[in-house]
C-alpha cells in the first residue's frame, strides 16, 4: 500500500469544459509519446532504458496518469480525492519502487517528472486555448496540472524510498545469515548458496575482528563495504559485550591498513584466513582477548602458543623444575629467575646481569649452582627447549 501523500488537488474546485476535456483526451496517446521521447532525449539515466516493452509500458502509464488527471479536472474523480491510493498515485508509487529495483536514483525519476510536466502542459494548454477556454480557467488549469504532477512525483519518491529500505533490510538479513553460517558448522554448499543469495562476492580471505559495541560504527565506516557483521557471535561466558565483524581481504600489506583503522579503539584482529575458514580467525581472537592481549593477535604468537594448553605447560614447568624442589624457596626462586634470563640471553653473562640488576659474578655463582643441580642436561638441546617453553 502506498504511504500517505498530501494531495493538493483535493477539493480543487476546477471543472474544465466538456469540449476541452474531450479534445485533450483524444490526444493522450500523442502527448504520451512526446513525453517519453522528451525524457529519453533529456534524461541520461533513461537513454536506451525506455525502448521496447518498457517504453510501451511507460507510455501506457503516462496515458493513464493524464487520463486520471482529466477525470479529476472535469469533476469525474471516481474516488474520494482525499484517498492517496487513487489509481494514478498508486501507479506512481509502484513506478518508484520499480525504478529502485532497476538501480536508478530518484534524481533521474524527478527529472523525468519535470520534463513530463513541461511537455504535458505545453500540449494540453495549446488544446485548452484552441477550445476557447477563458484565461482565468487556463491559469487555474495550470496550477492543477503542476499540483497533480507534484503528487505523482512525491508518490514515486515514497515508493523508491520504501523499496530501497525493504531491499536493504532483506539483504542485510541475508548477509547476517551468511556470517552466522561462516562461524557455525554449516556445510560448504549451504554457505556458498547463502553468499549467492546475499549477492556477496567471496573474497580471498576474511579476518575476524572483535570490536567494542561503542566503536562498531566508526570501524564499519572505515573498512570495506562488504564487511560482514555477525549478529550473534558464538557465546563467550563472562565476556564483555562486543561486536564481531569479518573483514574481507585484509591480508599481507593490507593488514597494516586494518590495524591503523582499529588503532586505539580497543579492537582485536585475528589472523587472515581463507574465507571459508574464518572460524579459526575468530577462535584465535577470542583466545587472545581472554589472555588480555591487544590489537593484533599476530604480534602475540609466542604468548598464544605458550598458553595453548595451560595445564600441560604447568606440568612441564613442574617437571623441569623438580630438581630445585629441595632448595629453600627464596633460593629456588632466584635460580629460576637466573635460569630464565640465561636462556633468553643465550648465556651472555653481562646481559643476564644487566637484566637482573646483579653483578656478573653473582650470575656466574648462580649458574654454577644450577649446573650442580642439572649437570649435563643444560647442554641437551631437547631439555633446553623444554626449559625455554616452561619458563617462557
Amino acid at each position: 500500500m502506498v504511504r500517505r501523500i498530501t494531495r493538493r488537488t483535493a477539493g480543487h474546485g476546477l471543472q474544465l469544459p466538456a469540449r476541452a476535456v474531450s479534445e485533450m483526451r483524444s490526444e493522450l496517446a500523442v502527448v504520451a509519446d512526446r513525453v517519453v521521447d522528451a525524457i529519453i532525449a533529456d534524461v541520461p539515466g533513461y537513454e536506451g532504458a525506455l525502448s521496447g516493452p518498457m517504453g510501451e509500458n511507460i507510455r501506457t502509464a503516462v496515458q493513464l496518469a493524464l487520463g486520471g488527471f482529466l477525470s479529476l479536472a472535469s469533476g469525474r474523480r471516481g474516488v474520494d480525492p482525499r484517498t492517496p491510493a487513487a489509481p494514478s498515485v498508486e501507479g506512481a508509487y509502484q513506478l518508484g519502487r520499480g525504478e529502485a529495483r532497476s538501480g536508478r536514483s530518484t534524481d533521474a525519476l524527478l527529472a523525468a517528472y519535470r520534463i513530463g510536466a513541461r511537455v504535458s502542459w505545453r500540449e494540453m494548454s495549446a488544446t485548452a486555448v484552441r477550445s476557447g477556454m477563458p484565461a482565468e480557467t487556463v491559469a487555474s488549469f495550470a496550477e492543477l496540472v503542476f499540483a497533480y504532477i507534484d503528487e505523482l512525483s512525491a508518490a514515486s519518491v515514497a515508493g523508491h524510498a520504501d523499496e530501497v529500505t525493504t531491499a536493504g533490510r532483506a539483504r542485510q538479513r541475508l548477509l547476517e545469515r551468511l556470517a552466522q553460517h561462516l562461524l557455525d558448522d554449516t556445510p560448504v554448499e549451504t554457505v556458498l548458496d547463502a553468499a549467492q543469495r546475499a549477492e556477496w562476492e567471496p573474497p580471498t580471505t576474511l579476518t575476524a575482528v572483535l570490536v567494542p559495541d561503542s566503536q562498531l560504527r566508526p570501524v564499519l565506516s572505515a573498512v570495506a563495504a562488504s564487511t560482514l557483521v555477525v549478529p550473534e557471535p558464538p557465546a563467550r561466558p563472562g565476556a564483555d559485550r562486543e561486536s564481531l565483524v569479518l573483514v574481507p581481504d585484509a591480508h599481507d600489506h593490507r593488514r597494516a591498513a586494518l590495524l591503523r583503522v582499529l588503532g586505539d579503539r580497543g579492537a582485536l584482529a585475528g589472523p587472515a584466513r581463507p574465507w571459508l575458514e574464518v572460524r579459526a580467525s575468530y577462535d584465535r581472537a577470542v583466545r587472545a582477548r581472554d589472555l588480555g592481549l591487544a590489537l593484533d593477535t599476530e604480534a602475540h604468537l609466542t604468548a598464544l602458543v605458550l598458553s595453548a594448553d595451560a595445564s600441560a605447560r604447568a606440568d612441564l614447568r613442574a617437571q623441569v623444575l623438580a630438581p630445585l624442589g629441595d632448595l629453600r624457596p627464596a633460593t629456588a626462586e632466584k635460580l629460576v629467575e637466573t635460569l630464565r634470563s640465561w636462556l633468553l640471553h643465550q648465556g651472555r653473562r653481562e646481559d643476564v646481569a644487566e637484566a637482573l640488576f646483579v653483578h656478573p659474578q653473582t650470575v656466574r655463582y648462580r649458574m654454577g649452582q644450577l649446573r650442580e643441580v642439572y649437570g649435563e642436561r643444560l647442554e641437551d638441546p631437547e631439555f633446553v627447549l623444554a626449559l625455554t617453553v616452561a619458563l617462557g
